[in-house]
């Protein structure tokens, strides 16, 4: 969700202590209010996304684990209810589509290795 900032060439002039580039660690994210409302109006195109076999959407079953906004291109970052969901390729699909209908540009499902847990959405059975 973060941009790459510009590399900044130092200058070692040492009279001029304001003209030396600041280190990249020191540079703080800027805040994006832009983006961030991408970020929401996909998170509520994705609400439509049900997992047909807890009846519950993938937004509330927490596992949309991230999105990337890109100007051409975005990335959604997901785990599965189960490693080998039956309905995982569809449901992939439902999300590309869902959020090229927002973004209006192509968007890649990545399928993450990691293992959702339930008490991820809060559910406790």
């Amino acid at each position: 969700m973060r941009e790459a900032t510009p590399a900044v060439e130092a200058t070692s002039n040492a009279t001029h202590p304001a003209t030396e580039a600041t280190p990249q660690s020191e540079t703080a994210a800027v805040f994006d209010p832009g983006r961030r409302a991408t970020e929401l109006a996909i998170l509520d195109a994705l609400r439509s996304v049900v997992d047909p076999e807890l009846g519950m959407d993938v937004v509330e079953l927490a596992l949309i684990r991230q999105i990337i906004v890109g100007s051409e291109s975005s990335e959604i970052k997901m785990v599965l209810t189960t490693p080998f969901c039956p309905y995982a390729g569809s449901m992939v699909q439902q999300i590309k589509d869902e959020a090229e209908s927002v973004l209006e540009h192509p968007v890649k499902v990545t399928l993450l290795a990691e293992r959702w847990d339930p008490r991820d959405a809060g559910l406790t059975w």
